[in-house]
């Protein structure tokens, strides 16, 4: 008999180790999340953990108002900027902060904190406060759980939203895309990331001075049918028509030699046929 308890509690440990050693885990009663969003080459991002309503009255009294809140449930939420940027107006740097807020039945103050781990309301410091944002709440439809989205997207800006029960809080991110997109080419010795660079100054229409001067510093570093094709449309743009029918030239018989045809070859040999046509 004893034999046989001992073999069973045996048995029972291995099991109890093969479970943690597999990581076992159970569900959070208040799931974690996660939202991301790339607004022109600036990747926004939100961490949180999303209780649901469950019944309860949220505002006023779950989430008392007049109080710091933690932004969600279990750790703090965090959002990160992979570049700087600015909130309704006000800059902020690149990095990740700490989202704590102070609800009110008109008004909402919106705290970016330097401190990510805070995870208690009793543990917040104001003196690692980053910035500080007062926002309207606005009506929104039923949302059983808490969660952040990221709309209104354009090049330069985005909304972020806390959505939770039937209200929506947002705030602005704007950046500075074609400054970025800039100010990263100028660091850039690859003949790549200079010929994309000049390449956005082409699609865009600004900075052809100095867009002109990075592709020729890409087509120095190295030739190919991706920097010659951006060279001649820079060179038709200049009125430099000869050079620019030479340069596509070079440029349509570098890409006839790959082994596949490039997605915008045949649109290319046509501004070479109406380039020789003019």
């Amino acid at each position: 008999m004893i034999k046989h308890i001992s073999l069973y509690l045996g048995i029972l440990l291995l099991f109890s180790a093969s479970i943690f050693a597999q990581g076992f885990q159970t569900p959070r009663p208040s799931p974690d999340a996660t939202v991301s969003q790339y607004v022109g080459i600036t990747k926004i991002t939100v961490d949180y953990s999303s209780p649901g309503v469950k019944g309860r009255k949220i505002w006023g009294e779950l989430v008392p108002y007049g109080e710091i809140w933690r932004t969600g449930a279990n750790e703090v939420t965090s959002i990160t900027f992979s570049t700087p940027a600015k909130v309704n107006g006000n800059e902020l740097p690149a990095g990740t902060y700490g989202i704590h807020t102070i609800p009110g039945e008109s008004e909402w103050e919106i705290i970016f904190s330097n401190d990510t781990k805070v995870d208690d309301p009793m543990t917040y410091d104001q003196n690692k406060d980053a910035l500080r944002i007062k926002v309207k709440p606005e009506p929104n439809p039923f949302t059983e759980r808490m969660a952040f989205t990221i709309t209104d997207m354009t090049d330069n800006s985005a909304n972020v939203n806390l959505i939770w029960e039937k209200l929506k809080i947002p705030f602005k991110v704007d950046v500075n895309t074609q400054e970025l997109v800039l100010e990263s080419a100028r660091n850039s010795t690859g003949w790549g990331t200079l010929m994309n660079a000049a390449n956005y100054c082409l699609q865009q229409n600004m900075n052809l001075e100095e867009g002109y001067k990075w592709i020729q510093a890409s087509t120095l570093l190295q030739e190919s049918y991706w920097n010659l094709r951006v060279l001649a449309q820079y060179q038709a743009k200049m009125d430099k028509k000869e050079d620019a029918i030479a340069t596509m030239k070079k440029a349509i018989d570098l890409g006839s030699k790959m082994e596949n045809a490039p997605f915008d070859f045949d649109n290319m040999k046509k501004m070479l046929a109406d380039w020789e046509g003019m």
